[in-house]
């Protein structure tokens, strides 16, 4: 019996009891949640082990990689400086970086990069990871790329060129490279335990992660034996040349270690901000409200920011998604409060969002990542605190 640790406000009880289940039952090993509610923590629990392989536990100050929720953090940086006037999201691009007008792209407004509609998922020519950790060889390899579709005629998850496309951006339009942005400018003024970028005294912090593959390979069983409702997907898997991988291989090798200290170090504004649950939670609440006085975006500035850019069939994840500038909004297969909610998952479980409607901030991290469409630890604790609202 894992023990859980930390606090819960009055009814919010039942996210407690999800969150114990989510070890009992459905495979968590080290984690944490954290829930605001009209800028105050309602819940902050953790527990587990940190590292699967010392047993090292799991503390409250345990620094976890989120992968792909890391996105919402470097889409909020996009929109403070846009609301400070220094970045113009109907803008081409090319206005901030003059490099990146060639090959069709001249005419690319900002907007397109936040919401997955530029076109530039994939590279015909892989960047050599240690490149690519160092920056400008990847941003100048997007700024050289022709996009794979018509820009603003389609949308498709840019699960990694995102980082480098938003966080350049960033980095001309502030002076500093995005991960020092963040830092000065969202982590300080709310005391956020997150990192664009670990600094190598916090190593020591941050949890080990374990990957479970699916306990079917889809891509490995005759053709026929795949649900009808997979096999475009099952489809794209194996065909190495389909966007749905070239996406996640834009590096050479593809695959990275995110637990190797050059990897957690560099600047990836896709995926890999390392923190904290309790600090994902609280940076939503700052943006749908105050948070000990510090409010980040005004509410003008979120419903522009929230307001579906981007929807209907994903271009390389062959599914619905829909997308704000930069923020993920509910789906069907995206676990959220409620049709005002908005935030953005990471591979294997982690999420955060906010939901104004109800003035609820959300953050889970894991260390356990599954893969595939089985993990239902998320959903249960997105379902918990639904029935806390009630």
């Amino acid at each position: 019996m894992t023990t859980i640790h930390g606090e819960v406000g009055p009814g919010f009880e039942p996210v407690r009891e999800a969150f114990a289940a989510n070890f009992a039952r459905r495979g968590d090993l080290g984690a944490a949640v954290c829930v605001y509610r009209h800028g105050r923590p309602v819940v902050d629990l953790w527990g587990g082990v940190a590292d699967p392989e010392t047993g090292r536990p799991w503390t409250r100050d345990t620094l976890q990689l989120v992968y792909s929720a890391t996105k919402g953090a470097t889409a909020t940086a996009a929109h403070l400086l846009a609301e400070r006037g220094l970045l113009d999201l109907d803008a081409p691009v090319a206005e901030h970086w003059p490099e990146f007008a060639v090959n069709g792209k001249a005419d690319i407004p900002v907007r397109w990069l936040l919401s997955h509609q530029a076109g530039l998922v994939a590279l015909d020519q892989p960047v050599p990871l240690e490149e690519a950790l160092a920056w400008h060889p990847m941003t100048a390899a997007l700024a050289a790329q022709r996009p794979q579709w018509t820009p603003g005629t389609a949308h498709g998850y840019h699960g990694r060129t995102w980082g480098w496309l938003v966080g350049e951006v960033v980095r001309r339009a502030s002076g500093r490279s995005p991960g020092r942005f963040f830092a000065d400018e969202i982590a300080a003024p709310l005391g956020l335990d997150f990192f664009i970028g670990l600094p190598e005294a916090e190593r020591a912090r941050v949890s080990r992660m374990a990957y479970q593959r699916p306990s079917v390979d889809l891509t490995a069983v005759p053709a026929d034996s795949v649900p009808e409702g997979l096999r475009e997907q099952v489809g794209a898997w194996r065909d190495p040349d389909s966007l749905s991988n070239r996406a996640f291989a834009v590096t050479e090798p593809a695959e990275i270690d995110f637990d190797s200290p050059e990897v957690q170090a560099a600047e990836l504004p896709s995926s890999n901000g390392i923190g904290t649950a309790h600090a994902l939670a609280r940076m939503y609440a700052a943006l749908i409200g105050e948070v000990n006085g510090v409010r980040l975006l005004t509410p003008e500035t979120v419903a522009a920011a929230t307001a579906e850019q981007a929807g209907g069939k994903d271009q390389v994840m062959l599914i619905p998604s829909r997308f704000g500038s930069g923020y993920m909004l509910p789906t069907e297969s995206t676990p959220m409060i409620g049709p005002s909610s908005f935030g953005h998952t990471g591979r294997g479980g982690s999420l955060a969002f906010a939901d104004p409607e109800y003035g609820v901030a959300f953050g889970y991290a894991m260390n356990h990542i599954v893969g595939g469409a089985d993990d239902a630890r998320a959903d249960a604790l997105v379902g918990a605190v639904r029935k806390s609202l009630a």
